[in-house]
């Protein structure tokens, strides 16, 4: 049977090359640690937790796995010093980095031994990024859930590949071979996926959560928060309409930013309908059923390969 292998799995000593999203409140320990155990790369999302917390949840990760973990840093977390420390402490093989530059923390994280890998929306960040030393880049388009860029993964991909040397990963509209098989045929060197890992057995957000995912439709995410300059992709709920309503409504900004606060966690923890934010990519509608993470890996590699495999046929 072939085998997708790229340099990613090499440089990270992983057996297949999927990362799953660092998706803050959702992505901890356990969930990472199901993922890496599958041979992926499972990651802790730091979000906008304490050092303490994010030293605890790699600690729970390491002690159910021995394989790399990595942990997704926040930059605009008022946190983030604390947490850049940890996870030099704490050996953890990859950092990922979102929502800002990372280039205070990487001779620290460099000399550590630690692999960066930058999340970039952009272009001129990619290049940024590739002079500072990082070890790889995750081209994230606009279908992603959560915080969102312009560009779509189709448009970004091989621009990123185009503008840096350094392998890069495809996020944002991946949740089954096709689109796996797609990334590699864009240029990267490996995908990450988050929304396809909200229905994991291992994933800990509330049911109400998850079974939005699994009924979802293929309209329904919608962006909110532009006009702050925070645009948010999530699920077409009651809440999410209501946002946009006051959004453009002339709602102060300061009332705006009030109304969005822990909106998240009420998704994750309570799956309130109401006031809750249920962050998804545009893919929920292809993400059918609950699995194990490794399941899910292993699933999306072995579509993939076959897919690659028949690319010549269309070359006479």
């Amino acid at each position: 049977m072939p085998m997708i292998k790229s340099v990613i799995c090499e440089m990270l000593g992983i057996e297949y090359p999927v990362f799953q999203g660092g998706m803050a409140w959702i992505a901890d320990g356990k969930l990472a640690a199901a993922v890496s155990g599958g041979g992926g790369l499972g990651i802790i999302a730091a979000g906008n937790a304490p050092g303490d917390y994010v030293r605890q949840q790699i600690q729970i990760a390491k002690s159910i796995t021995d394989k790399p973990i990595g942990v997704n840093i926040m930059l605009l977390s008022p946190f983030a010093d604390d947490v850049a420390k940890v996870v030099v402490e704490e050996k953890v093989e990859v950092v990922t980095t979102g929502a800002g530059n990372p280039s205070k923390y990487m001779k620290e994280w460099l000399a550590a031994g630690i692999k960066v890998i930058p999340v970039v929306a952009s272009v001129a960040m990619a290049k940024l990024m590739t002079r500072l030393g990082a070890s790889a880049l995750i081209a994230e388009g606009g279908e992603s859930g959560g915080h969102v860029g312009e560009l779509t993964t189709m448009v970004l991909v091989p621009q990123i590949c185009d503008a840096t040397t350094l392998p890069v990963i495809a996020a944002g509209g991946i949740a089954d071979g096709r689109g796996v098989a797609a990334a590699f045929m864009l240029g990267a060197e490996g995908v990450q996926m988050g929304t396809r890992f909200l229905s994991a057995t291992e994933c800990t957000i509330h049911p109400a959560y998850k079974e939005k995912i699994l009924k979802a439709s293929d309209l329904c995410t919608m962006v909110t928060g532009k006009r702050l300059g925070h645009p948010v992709r999530s699920l077409r709920t009651q809440f999410a309409r209501e946002y946009s309503k006051a959004e453009y409504g002339g709602m102060p900004d300061e009332e705006l930013e009030a109304l969005a606060t822990g909106a998240l966690r009420l998704a994750v923890q309570e799956g309130d309908n109401e006031k809750g934010c249920f962050l998804s990519g545009q893919i929920a509608a292809m993400v059918k059923k609950e699995q194990p993470a490794a399941e899910i890996v292993k699933e999306v590699v072995e579509e993939a390969e076959p897919i690659l495999l028949r690319a010549s046929q269309w070359v006479k």
